[in-house]
């Protein structure tokens, strides 16, 4: 029964998630097209969305107290499908057939996920943290994580590669640290509001800090991804490296899957790979919607910064000049 107020939460919570990204899009549209530009903080319905997205992480947060993270993890793939169905309301987008074949593929695995998961307990004290933290199996998973890191990290940042796939696993590998703390820190929390203090454990503060730090660090790698790469290649690879990488800790670090019987793992990774499928699906074939600027781009190269910019001249025969051959241009016209 927590299991599945843990698996409705985090539904729910990734739902309200794809409504204030929606609505967020809906207020930066409404605010571009108005005579008069104000700042996106103004809007009333901007703030809306912000407050809703807040509303959705923290009942994720929630949710990883009272689901197991091999069940919330996946979950977040309705935030995927909902926000497709979504901006046919918001932002009056046609309904496609990719977003129909890949929402029935997406609920259909969660169907698998949710009645395959394993049943395991849910009250995590802080002392069984502190166990979990020296066990062999996440000190082997640990060192081979950094090393795997730092070569990632070494290439990054000396060789200046910023190829998707090194920065997303990035962030997946900074991810499954992410959610081992927010398991235990939410878990604690849970423990705590019930009576059974766990806040004066040392290990409490010890996860908050990881939580935080690979939190934040994460960030900072998916938002180069974005920056760089169109966000219907970024979705649904960060959703995979994400999703799997939770999964492996969970198993790892909690030891979810410990007395899981084999047809309940193959059914489980079965949820999983049409998950998947479902939301590549809806994000690969997604048109990138652009704002409408007073300027032409000249293209944008992975990893590296463009400034020059073709202006429309009224004043010349041409279409436009770049700025270093102004002069020349003007000479021959």
């Amino acid at each position: 029964q927590t299991q599945l107020l843990g698996a409705l939460l985090a539904a729910a919570s990734n739902f309200l998630i794809s409504v204030s990204l929606n609505i967020q899009k809906c207020a930066h549209l409404r605010l571009v097209c108005r005579a008069e530009q104000k700042p996106y903080y103004t809007s009333k319905l901007w703030w809306c969305g912000i407050t809703l997205l807040g509303l959705g992480e923290v009942g994720n947060f929630t949710a990883y107290g009272f689901a197991p993270i091999t069940l919330v993890a996946p979950l977040g793939c309705i935030s995927v499908i909902g926000s497709a169905f979504i901006s046919v309301f918001f932002l009056k987008k046609t309904m496609r057939t990719a977003d129909v074949l890949g929402g029935t593929l997406t609920i259909t695995g969660i169907f698998l996920l949710v009645t395959f998961t394993p049943n395991v307990p849910q009250e995590l004290t802080a002392r069984q943290v502190q166990n979990y933290l020296v066990s062999w199996p996440f000190l082997v998973y640990s060192i081979l994580e950094i090393i795997i890191f730092c070569i990632l990290l070494y290439f990054y940042k000396r060789k200046a590669v910023k190829h998707i796939m090194v920065l997303l696993m990035m962030v997946a590998l900074l991810a499954s640290l992410t959610v081992i703390a927010v398991k235990a820190v939410s878990s604690m929390i849970a423990l705590s509001v019930k009576g059974k203090m766990q806040l004066t454990y040392s290990v409490f503060y010890v996860m908050s800090v990881l939580m935080a730090t690979s939190c934040a660090f994460q960030i900072k790698f998916l938002n180069q991804a974005m920056h760089l790469y169109e966000a219907t290649a970024v979705v649904p690879i960060n959703f995979v490296f994400f999703t799997t990488s939770a999964i492996i800790s969970g198993v790892i670090f909690y030891r979810e899957f410990q007395s899981a019987a084999l047809l309940s793992v193959f059914m489980f990774l079965f949820g999983c790979l049409l998950s998947f499928l479902g939301v590549i699906i809806i994000a690969r074939y997604k048109k990138e919607d652009h704002l409408q600027i007073p300027f032409i781009d000249c293209g944008h190269i992975p990893g590296q910064k463009l400034t020059g910019k073709i202006q429309p001249d009224s004043q010349s025969t041409c279409y436009g000049t770049l700025n270093k051959e102004g002069d020349l241009v003007k000479r021959q016209s």
